[in-house]
């Protein structure tokens, strides 16, 4: 098991439903074990596979995910250097990282 899915597992418990509102949506990893995470009712939940109709896609490497979602990486950063590579909504793209405490990940 790839540290990305171990950390994308961990995800509901560093969900901060007051941070995402009542933002509903799925967000699709790419990433060597295709995962997805969806937001809604004020829960998140990841999945292993891939979602029918992400709001999001997120496409980088799994070294790569695991930096951005312990706050080692930072996503625009790494939008802008190609090492992330967004499909569908951007915006929710940029609001994730508001959503997750990542210190509850590592």
């Amino acid at each position: 098991m790839s540290d990305a899915k171990a950390l994308i597992e961990k995800m509901p418990a560093a969900f901060d439903a007051d941070a995402a509102g009542d933002t509903e949506c799925t967000i699709q990893y790419a990433i060597s074990t295709p995962m997805y995470a969806e937001i809604t009712g004020g829960k998140c939940t990841v999945h292993e596979g891939e979602a029918s109709d992400p709001d999001v896609t997120l496409k980088m490497e799994d070294d790569d995910l695991v930096d951005l979602l312990t706050g080692e990486l930072n996503g625009m950063t790494a939008f802008m250097t190609g090492k992330l590579q967004v499909d569908g909504d951007i915006m929710l793209a940029q609001k994730l990282s508001s959503m997750f405490d990542a210190s509850r990940l590592s």
